[in-house]
């Protein structure tokens, strides 16, 4: 690999540690929303009602529940291949195991820092460039945000039950339909967004390197060129109506099984609420977690699923007894996996991490 020259070196350090005080300063706004939220959940408890209702509940199902989340997250990983294959053509068996340890690093890691994660892994076993595969990630987190949006906004029915709930923190009160509405804007925006710069590429490279040439400064322009360029690589599969197509229906896939999980995991408990009543608390909830929060979306993804099922007049306790259990049965099979994973590739947390934190060299230069 050519080394940097002083110049360049010195604009990656500047880089470095603009990135590292922005890091520190989403972890700490992550923990304090989180203490927030989880405050808000655990001030209204009657702890010695949550302890019958986790003592009498069936744990059992949450065998089968397991069983489809790892399904779902075979088809993740067939997903990712549909949004690489532009790029490289890696086999869904291949994917399986990065895509793993990518979502067992957002659940230990703040800023969803798995995602990064992900990005490296692939580029050391693969040898696909960071910042294309990057792209390919933040597209499928735009699916994921109109397929939650479409649960939300296909149960109308159900959310009319929605009208009086309200997630309160302090004097401000964020109504359902509210973040649906906003989430609407974004996420369809972002797809707007990508689906343009991947149709017309060589307008919108015009239009980067404009941008850039004119906002950037000298010493950092020919690296952010390259990196925005591979970023746009990393799009090309929006460009092919089939993927597209592919990406949305394997999204969709994806949901209804976690909606499937969400109803196993139900079955544990002596309450019932209607299929279709999942799906739109796993669309809340999952909206919600886009907010910054500690590692593993504390907080975060209680509340909201809480608040759903309150709406449905289950008790405080029960609601809340089913929503920590599924939380933890979302959360702790897929990190267990994912750590199996790296420590079978002997990929240690500590170097996958320095090698995201650190200075990116220009990539495809050998």
């Amino acid at each position: 690999m050519v080394p940097l020259t002083n110049t360049a070196a010195q604009s990656e350090t500047i880089s470095y540690g603009r990135m590292r005080r922005m890091k520190r300063w989403q972890f700490w706004l992550g923990l304090l929303i989180s203490a927030i939220f989880l405050y808000l959940v655990l001030n209204k408890i009657d702890y010695s009602q949550l302890w019958q209702v986790l003592k009498t509940a069936n744990y059992w199902w949450l065998i089968p529940g397991v069983g489809v989340y790892f399904i779902a997250l075979w088809v993740r990983s067939w997903r990712w291949h549909y949004l690489l294959r532009p790029l490289k053509a890696i086999p869904t068996r291949t994917m399986f195991p990065i895509v793993t340890m990518g979502y067992a690093g957002n659940n230990i890691f703040p800023a969803r820092a798995g995602e990064v994660v992900r990005a490296v892994v692939l580029k050391r076993k693969q040898g696909v460039p960071i910042s294309a595969s990057l792209a390919t990630i933040i597209v499928e987190r735009v699916f994921d945000g109109i397929v939650m949006l479409a649960f939300v906004f296909v149960n109308l029915s159900e959310l009319t039950r929605l009208t009086s709930v309200s997630i309160e923190i302090g004097r401000y009160k964020f109504g359902i339909q509210e973040v649906a509405i906003w989430g609407s804007v974004a996420f369809f925006g972002a797809l707007a967004i990508f689906l343009i710069a991947a149709m017309f590429p060589s307008p919108t490279d015009r239009l980067v390197t404009w941008l850039v040439e004119r906002l950037a400064p000298m010493r950092i322009r020919e690296k952010t060129l390259g990196i925005s360029r591979r970023f746009l690589d990393g799009l090309e599969s929006l460009r092919s109506p089939f993927d597209v197509v592919m990406v949305f229906f394997t999204s969709v896939l994806i949901w209804l099984l976690e909606t499937v999980k969400y109803w196993f995991v139900m079955h544990a408990f002596r309450f019932s609420v209607s299929f279709f009543a999942l799906m739109l608390m796993n669309g809340v909830v999952n909206l919600a977690t886009t907010i910054p929060s500690a590692p593993g979306y504390l907080g975060t993804f209680d509340l909201p699923g809480i608040a759903v099922l309150q709406a449905y007049n289950i008790s405080y306790e029960t609601a809340a007894s089913y929503t920590f259990v599924l939380h933890f049965a979302l959360w702790f099979p897929v990190t267990a996996l994912g750590l199996y994973y790296m420590f079978r590739e002997g990929i240690k947390w500590t170097e996958t991490l320095q090698a995201k934190d650190e200075p990116l060299q220009p990539e495809g230069i050998n």
